[in-house]
């Protein structure tokens, strides 16, 4: 794979330095404006994105608690997955903090939904960087890429996020009531962020590791080898994300996370018998 501005076959690979610096430019350009420009659509319509989905993980009839009522009901009635109240409400502590929540899930939003772009446009701006026979099986990497992206997007919002807040929301150091919990807007607003955007890039990993054995960092054998030592690091991250003790919450992390390691094995497999001959 060549280099920005290295010899490919394709016109713009002999383009200068100061040429590609002003190539990214607009590249740049023209993906803000495309988030900024969705962010002022997410902007309009505050009821819909903050009373139905922001707002959906604090609601006892959210879809997903209604299905991990049916999973605990199957299961035996296993304590603590089903959630039949929620025992705290939001609050904000400052006088622009629902105006700066407003803008900031806004940005989010246009962000999200302008991904598919931003990748659209850095596949522009590598493509004259390569050879036409290294074009074609990278050409699908918007589309993967963005797949990937918002179904970790959709995971974590639908999985991760509910179960993080009721355990938090409703978690006590003390079996004693001495401690009112009171979460700021800012507080929620952090979680969810973090979270969907945390594991929307985890489910990037396919993606990352054919780069990776393309450059000749990652090999099946490798993965392969360290796959016990990946399955701990997956565990501990699958805990992490969910706070929850339940084994049951952090299952329903886990075993996603790791079908992409072992997608991810497949994918560096390919990667080699395709390129390492």
């Amino acid at each position: 794979m060549a280099l920005f501005g290295g010899k490919g076959k394709n016109p713009g690979a002999e383009m200068g330095f100061m040429d590609h610096l002003e190539a990214l430019r607009w590249h740049i350009v023209r993906s803000t404006v495309v988030v900024l420009v969705l962010a002022i659509v997410v902007f309009c319509f505050p009821d819909f994105v903050f009373g139905e989905i922001i707002f959906g993980p604090l609601r006892v009839d959210f879809i997903t608690y209604q299905q991990l009522c049916r999973l605990s009901d199957k299961l035996g009635g296993v304590e603590g997955l089903c959630v039949k109240e929620i025992n705290f409400s939001l609050i904000s502590n400052s006088l622009s903090g629902q105006f700066t929540t407003h803008l900031w899930i806004s940005f989010l939003g246009g962000l999200i939904l302008g991904f598919p772009y931003i990748l659209y446009e850095i596949w522009r701006f590598i493509r004259p960087a390569l050879k036409n026979t290294e074009t074609k099986p990278v050409r699908g990497f918007v589309l993967i890429s963005s797949l990937l992206f918002l179904l970790g997007v959709v995971f974590a919002y639908f999985i991760i996020v509910p179960m993080s807040v009721q355990f938090l929301g409703n978690y006590n150091i003390t079996t004693e009531k001495f401690i009112q919990t009171l979460p700021t807007i800012d507080d929620y607003i952090s979680l969810v962020s973090t979270l969907v955007l945390a594991t929307g890039l985890v489910f990037e990993m396919p993606i990352i590791v054919y780069f990776l054995t393309r450059m000749g960092i990652f090999s099946p054998a490798f993965m392969r080898k360290f796959r016990k030592h990946a399955v701990v690091v997956l565990l501990i991250l699958a805990a992490v994300i969910t706070p929850s003790p339940d084994i049951t919450s952090q299952m329903l992390v886990f075993v996603p996370i790791y079908c992409l390691y072992e997608i991810s094995i497949f994918v560096s497999k390919y990667v080699e018998n395709k390129y390492r001959k």
